[in-house]
């Protein structure tokens, strides 16, 4: 991680947030009582229970604790002009992260030990500035909401009348959206293209034995193939049928968003606005400068 990168002083999430975020986020603050009619449904139970099980079965990284992670963190946060949350690793075989703000808690992220098992270090600090992307655009209280949801899904399986369903869907299509936003700040923080759709090919079809041997080229053209095939209407009918349950686009559609970010004026220019030039692999002492 010897590359020179950007300091992006004073990075706004407008700067980067993707149309869909922002179209699908007014579209949920149009909706009366969203918050107040989710959360009536378990209270405080479901965010207590998010945080005593993070708290209960997971290690807390810090400069003591697993450093190298925590430096990965802390460079992200120093990129993106964010204030570091808590970071913990959690046992779990099946790869994934996810960030949670609690009322009146400090944000925390959670990283699962296969996820870094599959990863190298520069592809681990995309998936930390992924998450870091969600504290960035403040989806914090949509986000929980759409944790306390998929959760009462799991405890209450009955509980689904056709209001909760619409929301729950509406939900879905909002935290869809939101990640292509998170993308853009992987991106931001790694600033290489490559890195944030490797990450993408290995979450699709890899494995600690596979990985090493996955082709980015060929995955690359896998995800442009997929985009021709939304060219006619049952293309385009049979992917919104395959996506609408899921809480993250398809990896193919993530890795051709950021392709086509990566390559515009907008990427360009934004960099080159905010950015104060430092080595990674210099001594990072922290000393934040607005905290």
């Amino acid at each position: 991680m010897g590359l020179e990168k950007s300091l992006l002083i004073g990075l706004r999430a407008d700067d980067f947030r993707h149309p869909l975020d922002l179209q699908a986020t007014n579209t949920l603050k149009q909706l009366p009582g969203l918050d107040v009619a989710i959360r009536s449904l378990l209270g405080n139970v479901a965010e207590q229970f998010f945080y005593l099980n993070n708290i209960a079965s997971s290690v807390l990284v810090g400069e003591k604790q697993l450093p190298h992670l925590h430096k990965l963190l802390i460079d992200a946060c120093s990129t993106l002009d964010l204030e570091p949350p808590q970071l913990y690793v959690q046992q779990n075989p099946v790869p994934n992260a996810y960030t949670f703000a609690m009322r009146g808690k400090q944000p925390f992220m959670v990283l699962h030990t296969s996820l870094i098992d599959l990863l190298t270090p520069e592809e681990i600090q995309a998936v930390i500035a992924h998450e870091l992307g969600h504290l960035k655009c403040e989806h914090g209280v949509y986000l929980t909401m759409a944790n306390i949801m998929i959760l009462a899904a799991g405890l209450f399986p009955n509980w689904g009348t056709m209001i909760a369903q619409s929301l729950q869907m509406r939900m879905l299509e909002w935290v869809r959206c939101a990640e292509f936003s998170c993308d853009r700040a992987a991106l931001l923080a790694v600033q290489d293209p490559k890195v944030v759709m490797s990450v993408l090919m290995k979450l699709a079809g890899g494995s600690p034995t596979l990985a090493p041997q996955l082709n980015l080229d060929a995955f690359i053209e896998q995800a442009r193939a997929y985009e021709t095939f939304s060219t006619s209407e049952i293309g385009e009918m049979l992917k919104s049928a395959q996506t609408q349950q899921l809480t993250h686009p398809v990896p193919v559609l993530r890795a051709k968003e950021i392709d086509r970010w990566a390559s515009s004026p907008a990427y360009s220019s934004l960099l080159e606005k905010r950015k104060t030039g430092y080595n990674s692999e210099a001594q990072f002492k922290g000393e934040w400068r607005n905290w």
